[in-house]
């Protein structure tokens, strides 16, 4: 994908706010019902707790609200709710319209479904949005994954949680915060990790292991190229938390030390649409994000998906 064009209005981030489900469980939890232990669970993911509860609609309420108070804006201003989910509540409608009216947004409202790389896919559209005239999005990524997880197998019960991450995006006179941007998919990837209706997910974690970094370091060289900017002058890398092995050796190869990520996922687990918003939060509520910084969002998802974006923060012109 190309960067961004000149003369294209943009937008900036102006609120954010997270949240999570409302039980605590911890690797020893799991010890009790699985053939597992917690030294096996850190050192082959990095995760020792995740978070569970909560519909995703009660979830994006929530982290809907907290961006919202942090931007000072009333609800009735907003021109549109982009909810990145691969976790509806129901088929039909779709989990944003019930987010809409929870919110007391007066807009429209639809839902993006390209599972963990969701959220950038997400904000790549408000993004394009607000390039054809609306004035403030808010974007929600939240997913109740452990609804669709088989508990009774240790490969995929240790790996879910549920959360959900927004932000409040205002247009600008200026260019904006985004520089450059990367969507990609392998449909003939998609038997790899797949949760049929009514059933739980299914994954070929090897496969997906090898595949995830490869396409996360490809569409990560994609953005950066695109953006014009030299790999270390980014200050800030926004991984997908699914594996932190997978983010290890997708920073290696990127060339930038880990320090320079912002993990999360030893506490959340893998909570797809929402991984990235949160840790962005994360980075941003621990002051780790200055004006003026760049910062690289980069995830991979079922399907297989892929997605990057490079965005100087702050930045409106």
């Amino acid at each position: 994908m190309p960067r961004t064009r000149d003369g294209v209005r943009g937008a900036v981030i102006t609120g954010w706010g997270c949240a999570v489900g409302n039980r605590r469980v911890t690797n020893h939890d799991l010890e009790q019902t699985l053939d597992t232990s917690d030294t096996w669970i850190v050192e082959r993911t990095g995760i020792s707790e995740r978070q569970v509860g909560g519909s995703t609609a009660e979830l994006s309420i929530r982290s809907g609200q907290a961006a919202l108070e942090m931007s000072g804006l009333d609800p009735a201003s907003i021109d549109a709710l982009v909810l990145s989910t691969t976790t509806p509540d129901r088929v039909v409608p779709a989990t944003s319209a019930t987010v809409q009216a929870g919110l007391g947004l007066q807009c429209g409202a639809f839902d993006v479904n390209a599972a963990c790389s969701g959220w950038v896919y997400g904000l790549v559209n408000a993004h394009g949005l607000v390039a054809m005239g609306a004035e403030r999005i808010l974007l929600i990524g939240t997913d109740t994954l452990t609804r669709i997880t088989d508990w009774s197998d240790r490969n995929t019960a240790v790996l879910f949680g549920d959360g959900s991450g927004a932000v409040v995006l205002e247009a600008v006179d200026g260019a904006g915060q985004m520089l450059a941007w990367d969507l990609d998919a392998d449909g003939t990837a998609e038997e790899l990790l797949f949760a049929d209706i009514g059933g739980f997910v299914q994954m070929s974690g090897k496969e997906v292991f090898r595949r995830a970094v490869r396409i996360m370091v490809d569409s990560a060289r994609k953005s950066i190229a695109h953006a014009g900017i030299d790999i270390e002058e980014v200050a800030l890398v926004v991984p997908h938390q699914a594996n932190k092995r997978i983010i290890e050796a997708a920073t290696k190869q990127l060339g930038i030390p880990l320090d320079k990520s912002s993990v999360v996922l030893q506490r959340t687990g893998n909570t797809s649409s929402a991984s990235i918003p949160l840790a962005l939060v994360d980075a941003l509520d621990n002051g780790r994000v200055k004006m003026g910084d760049l910062v690289l969002f980069v995830g991979f998802g079922a399907g297989m998906t892929a997605a990057s974006a490079v965005i100087r923060w702050g930045a409106t012109s």
